[in-house]
């Protein structure tokens, strides 16, 4: 069995964070990837620890499910070659700034006369027509500008940033999913077409999922107007709950949750409590009902409250750090992290896919590529003939 995208052509010209956890998630489902570098190669492969050099420990956990190919796009020989590479492929994939794309002839427009069959998908910074477009846009820029930091401001008093490159990585799931509904819709009606994923409005989109709240109510003439976000989330008790040894997370939501809860605790008289009976009466009180939780649960130690709470049934759970998250004993029975053999770079672990498909399994073929790797094999297979508009995969 291979996976659901087993056929697909994708050719990556993307680097940095965004575009590759795009093109991973699209390898990891089957289709063959190929990595467009520039003779300097992308320029991640430079950071984090590696046994050979080019192959950084960053670079490492983006790019397996890839071959590499080393093309300058500059010169007119690398030019030739991509289109060589477009004639067999499915799906372009870059992060090129408009400007870049129009002096390489690599826009939509240029390509799609050629390449009819060419789906184009554009990891960007901003969406066209707004006056940032065309900016650089790096992760710490859209979550500034997305609102992503400031909602640290909102619950802690300073702006911060999420410690991960949140954007890029949301960003990239975002894209591979869009290049897929695209896929989709060329198969049924024989049209490829243009996929952006803008930066700032992918992740101003995300965050107000929840914190648009009552924004959402157009207010009426006269009406005064505030987006305050989804309150519950910057009240200063939401965070890890102390216990006697540590701490740990509960989130019950719903009436039953909240009265076995009460039970547990020994506080039975909270479930006729007036400022707790409903869920929007805890809302509006969320501040003191995690402060009484928090005060039974200093009688007792994380494991001990851990074990009590899920035998009621209430959602619960330890605070992980990195090294705990290693050792967790669901991941190690879902067989999460695997080790895979690289030729260069020894034995890797690595978190294996995530999504399931029964009849298609996702799965980790190919190690993270060496620079040039597949120079030849792909310069190769670029030779034979271009499939035919409309011909399926």
């Amino acid at each position: 069995m291979s996976g659901p995208l087993t056929g697909i052509v994708v050719i990556d010209a993307s680097n940095f964070v965004f575009g590759p956890v795009s093109t991973q998630l699209l390898g990891d489902m089957g289709a063959d990837v190929i990595k467009v570098e520039p003779p300097e190669g992308d320029p991640t492969r430079g950071i984090g620890a590696g046994r050979t050099k080019g192959m950084g420990s960053f670079f490492l956990n983006l790019n397996r499910n890839k071959r590499s190919v080393v093309l300058d796009l500059k010169s007119p020989e690398g030019a030739r070659s991509l289109r060589k590479l477009f004639a067999t492929a499915d799906v372009f994939v870059h992060n090129m700034r408009s400007s870049a794309l129009q002096k390489l002839g690599l826009t939509f427009e240029a390509l799609h006369a050629e390449f009819p069959r060419l789906i184009h998908a554009s990891a960007q910074g901003f969406g066209a027509g707004g006056p940032y477009f065309d900016r650089p846009a790096y992760d710490d820029v859209i979550q500034g500008l997305s609102g992503i930091a400031g909602l640290n401001a909102a619950a802690f008093g300073q702006p911060a940033y999420a410690p991960m490159l949140l954007t890029d990585k949301l960003c990239g799931v975002y894209l591979a999913q869009a290049i897929t509904a695209a896929l989709l819709y060329r198969e049924r009606e024989g049209v490829a077409q243009k996929v952006e994923v803008p930066m700032l409005e992918t992740m101003a989109s995300f965050n107000l999922l929840d914190h648009l709240a009552d924004g959402v109510l157009q207010p009426e003439p006269g009406e005064a107007t505030s987006w305050k976000g989804y309150a519950r989330v910057f009240n200063p008790s939401h965070r890890p709950l102390h216990t006697k040894d540590g701490y740990i997370s509960i989130i019950a939501n719903t009436d039953s949750q909240w009265r076995r809860l009460f039970q547990l605790i020994e506080k039975p008289e909270l479930s006729d409590d007036k400022r707790f009976t409903t869920i929007g009466d805890r809302m509006k009180h969320v501040g003191e009902l995690y402060t009484l939780v928090e005060e039974a649960l200093s009688e007792g130690t994380s494991e001990e409250w851990l074990a009590k709470l899920s035998a009621v049934d209430v959602p619960c759970g330890p605070i992980h750090d990195l090294n705990a998250l290693r050792m967790d004993p669901h991941l190690a029975q879902t067989g999460f992290f695997r080790t895979f053999p690289h030729p260069s770079e020894g034995n890797l672990v690595m978190p294996a896919p995530p999504i399931g498909f029964s009849a298609s399994p996702a799965s980790v073929r190919l190690g993270p590529p060496r620079l040039g790797e597949h120079n030849a094999e792909i310069n190769h297979s670029a030779e034979v003939p271009a499939k035919k508009t409309g011909e399926k995969p």
